[in-house]
C-alpha cells in the first residue's frame, strides 16, 4: 500500500503548498510510513456505510462522480486490501463500468455524517459483469446482481471534520426521538390516570356535601 499524499499531491499542488505556508507540515505527513492495509477502523467504517461516492476517468480525460447507495452493510471489506460492492440495476448507462475498464484507478469518498467523519480510498477497481454464485459468495454478495465491482485499495486518508454539515437519515432520526416519543407517551399516560382519578375524588366531594334530607317519620314542624 502507498502514502496516500504521494499520490494525490503532485509537483502543482507542492508549489501552492510552498507559496501559501503549508508545505513543511505536509512534507511530514507524506514521510510517514504508509500502512499495510485497512485497519480495524477502517473496515468498520466503511461496513457501517450506507452510501459513498465514486470518481472515475473517462476516455476522453474528464472525471465522473457517481452516488452508490444500499443498506448498510452493501460494502463487503474481502480483506486489508480489497473489498468490493454489488452492482444493481440503475439506469443502465455504465459508465463507471466503461471507464474502468479503460483506466482502472478509481477515488472513493464515505462519509458518516452525523459523526463528521469522511476517508478517503484511492484504488483499482475493476467490474466483474456476470459473477457466478460462487464468486458472489466469495465476494460476500448475494440476491440477484447485475454485476459486482472489486476495487484493491492502495492508499487511503482520514479527512478533517471541517466543513462536514451534520445530516441524518430518517432510521437516524427516528432512533434519536424514539425516547422522547416513549417518555411523551409515558406522560399522557400518567396524565389521563390522574384526571380520571381527580374526576372520581371530585364526584366524591361533590356527593359528601349534598344537603341530606329526614326521613324520620316522627319529626313535625310546629306553626
Amino acid at each position: 500500500m502507498e502514502n496516500y499524499l504521494d499520490l494525490a499531491i503532485g509537483a502543482d499542488s507542492y508549489a501552492h503548498q510552498q507559496r501559501r505556508g503549508s508545505r513543511d507540515a505536509y512534507q511530514r505527513t507524506a514521510e510517514m510510513p504508509a500502512p499495510s492495509g485497512l485497519g480495524p477502523d477502517e473496515i468498520e467504517f466503511l461496513t457501517d456505510r450506507d452510501s459513498f461516492y465514486l470518481a472515475s476517468v473517462g476516455q476522453n480525460g474528464w472525471p465522473y462522480v457517481q452516488h452508490r447507495g444500499g443498506e448498510a452493510g452493501f460494502v463487503h471489506v474481502i480483506d486489508a486490501t480489497h473489498l468490493a460492492w454489488a452492482d444493481r440495476s440503475g439506469n443502465r448507462q455504465y459508465i463507471s463500468a466503461g471507464n474502468v475498464d479503460h483506466d482502472n484507478r478509481v477515488a472513493i469518498i464515505a462519509m458518516d455524517y452525523p459523526n463528521r467523519r469522511r476517508l478517503k480510498l484511492y484504488g483499482r477497481a475493476r467490474y466483474e459483469p456476470s459473477p457466478t454464485a460462487e464468486q458472489q459468495t466469495a465476494l460476500g454478495l448475494d440476491g440477484r446482481i447485475e454485476g459486482a465491482v472489486i476495487v484493491e485499495v492502495v492508499a487511503f486518508d482520514w479527512n478533517c471534520p471541517k466543513y462536514i454539515t451534520p445530516r441524518y437519515t430518517a432510521d437516524q432520526v427516528r432512533a434519536s426521538i424514539e425516547p422522547l416519543q416513549k417518555r411523551i407517551r409515558d406522560l399522557e399516560q400518567q396524565l389521563a390516570a390522574n384526571a380520571g382519578q381527580l374526576a372520581l375524588d371530585q364526584s366524591t366531594v361533590d356527593h359528601s356535601a349534598s344537603p341530606r334530607r329526614s326521613s324520620d317519620p316522627g319529626t313535625s314542624s310546629v306553626s
